[in-house]
């Protein structure tokens, strides 16, 4: 059974600020404008492999989770015959009576209050690098930027992200 980590992360026109060097005596300038408008990176990590599926989508709520397992479920390859345990948050729309689990798709409910159990809560910071200390006029252009990050790090990032998130307690 293929045991795979699942959680979303917000991003918007709300800047990403983090510190960086400057020469001494200046400070450095990274434009803000607090906007609020935002876009959702549904992130699945299979932390033994370093493998990931991302999606960039408007909303976090059932239908648009619904969403994300069924494509999730196709691309892995999970039915009948291949069985894929997926470990989530508790988040409402996570236990929603509404909540449509495809078939081989199973999933376990981690503990209240403890996000240093979740291989994918280590992804966002690598999710927004190209982000970080800049300001965008839509939420578009952060959608393309995204878009493009997510495949770059699935396709050559897997070591770091093993690296990342497989904790010595996770299943290999």
């Amino acid at each position: 059974m293929d045991v795979w980590a699942f959680d979303e992360h917000r991003v918007g026109l709300k800047p990403i600020l983090r510190k960086v060097w400057s020469p001494v005596g200046e400070r450095p300038i990274a434009p803000v404008h607090h906007r609020y408008e935002w876009t959702y990176v549904y992130g699945f990590v299979h932390p033994a492999r370093g493998e990931t599926q991302w999606f960039v989508l408007p909303r976090v709520n059932v239908n648009w989770f619904n969403l994300a397992l069924e494509y999730f479920a196709k691309a892995v390859g999970a039915g009948r015959t291949k069985q894929v345990l997926l470990v989530i948050d508790g988040a409402g729309w996570h236990r929603s009576e509404r909540l449509k689990i495809p078939d081989g798709l199973h999933v376990e409910i981690l503990p209240p209050y403890s996000p240093e159990l979740q291989p994918a809560e280590r992804l966002w910071h690598l999710c927004d690098e190209p982000l970080v200390n800049r300001s965008f006029d839509t939420i578009e252009c952060i959608e393309e930027i995204l878009c493009q990050r997510c495949q770059y790090l699935g396709t050559t990032f897997q070591e770091q992200i093993r690296g990342l998130t497989q904790f010595h307690w996770w299943p290999a």
